[in-house]
């Protein structure tokens, strides 16, 4: 049976202090009851609660009492965890607002609206530690950079400017710890000592000074409990509540994911003082090494050669996307692909999901110009094949095959005449291109011919 107890409920009416009711600029002011809001769980889950606002007429914003806001007349609210919340409504006019509160008991926990891909990713998951640091890709160029808002022909990347390996060092920006925690959501930031700010910012901080690599280094304490959220609209949206942030501050911590996988965040952001620019930065978590290109000068000197076929090496692919990757016993060995070691990925809830794979030299297409993958799919669509430069992600060449046939063994190729040579470092792989949540595929036998 499905339980919602309705633990209180405040009402209270706010008035900017400001609106007089002889202004005939503003209208009246809204009343208690156009802040009134009621709620029901939803058909999925006894922890999924769907608000309603009285009034649709009006500007609604909430507070969901879980770390996470929402504005709109109808909106929902996830409490994977058994206890009370505070959601509180506010409602505006150009007369006003006013605000009402209901506290909410969730009386069971729900671990499965914990069990998503980005969640996992972010923090560990609940199977595992629960908890995740990350931080800042020093090593790497572009991992950190500005680019155009909206974004360019290059798509969202650093195309004005990225950042050399360690070319920031000094402005208290590679030493930030940030964790994220899986139980109620929990977000630390732990800066030690000092955080980057853009320069617009600077007037903000307390004891702000210039650095000699660029943009200001102010003191910041820790700040530790603050929360994390993920949105999936038209973009997947990362939050940060308080005035926690994630590195470099540019007056915002709203960050869009731009790709997600085990071993790597990257975001981009807006800048609050200009509207123009959009601002990058790659993580990865704490302790994992992915190559300098401070020592190499390209994709970091380490990777996998073709052909790759799973039975003797198992290589290190990262998914993105929300996808997963795991090398599996072939569960169809018939027809084409009898061998015993296969590739899982489960598609990711971004149409763009996918895989890819570092390659220990650039590929060479000056005789053998195919790309070959054997596929497993679970329903007809496109395959997209991206081939592109591990020390620059804005260097890439992308084409698609069309795979007709599913449940069954088929090989894809795509030709890559003509293509440069000594450049492309990286295969990555989209199974279920344009399409979220696309099923379960299993590829092998990936060939250059």
């Amino acid at each position: 049976m499905k339980r919602l107890i309705l633990f209180s409920l405040a009402i209270g009416a706010l008035s900017m202090a400001s609106c007089k009711k002889d202004d005939p600029q503003l209208g009246d002011a809204p009343t208690e009851a156009d802040a009134q809001f009621t709620y029901e769980v939803s058909s999925e889950s006894d922890n999924i609660i769907i608000f309603t606002a009285a009034n649709s007429q009006l500007t609604a914003q909430w507070d969901l009492g879980n770390g996470s806001t929402a504005e709109g007349t109808t909106v929902e609210g996830l409490y994977p965890q058994a206890g009370e919340y505070t959601i509180v409504l506010t409602v505006f006019n150009s007369g006003g607002s006013a605000s009402s509160s209901q506290t909410i008991t969730i009386e069971q926990d729900d671990p499965t609206l914990l069990d998503d891909p980005i969640y996992n990713i972010l923090t560990g998951g609940a199977a595992g530690s629960g908890s995740r640091t990350w931080v800042i890709d020093s090593n790497i160029d572009a991992h950190f950079g500005v680019g155009p808002n909206p974004s360019g022909a290059a798509g969202d990347y650093p195309e004005w400017y990225a950042a050399a390996c360690n070319e920031k060092q000094g402005a208290g920006y590679y030493n930030d710890r940030f964790t994220f925690h899986l139980s109620a959501f929990k977000f630390d930031q732990v800066p030690n000592g000092s955080v980057y700010i853009n320069t617009e910012q600077a007037g903000n901080f307390a004891n702000s000074e210039e650095t000699n690599v660029g943009d200001y280094r102010a003191p910041y304490e820790d700040r530790i409990g603050e929360t994390w959220t993920v949105t999936i609209d038209e973009d997947t949206t990362l939050s940060i509540s308080g005035d926690a942030f994630i590195g470099y501050y540019t007056g915002v911590n709203d960050y869009k994911i731009v790709r997600i996988s085990e071993n790597e965040l990257f975001i981009r952001y807006e800048d609050a003082a200009n509207p123009d620019l959009a601002w990058y930065q790659r993580l990865i978590p704490e302790g994992y090494d992915s190559g300098s290109d401070c020592e190499t000068g390209g994709g970091g000197g380490t990777g996998y050669a073709l052909p790759i076929d799973f039975e003797t090496v198992e290589p290190e692919f990262e998914a993105f996307g929300g996808s997963t990757d795991t090398i599996i016993d072939n569960p169809f060995p018939t027809g084409i692909n009898t061998s015993n070691r296969v590739l899982e990925t489960v598609h990711g809830n971004e149409t763009w999901a996918g895989i890819f794979v570092d390659l220990e030299d650039p590929l060479d297409f000056s005789t053998n110009t195919n790309i070959t993958v054997k596929l497993y799919a679970p329903s007809t669509g496109t395959m997209r094949f991206k081939i592109e430069s591990q020390a620059n992600s804005n260097t890439f060449v992308e084409k698609d095959v069309t795979v007709s046939t599913a449940n069954d063994w088929v090989e894809v190729t795509v030709d890559f005449s003509g293509e440069a040579a000594d450049t492309y470092d990286r295969l990555v792989l989209f199974p279920g291109w344009d399409v979220a949540n696309a099923g379960t595929f299993y590829l092998d036998d990936i060939v250059q011919e």
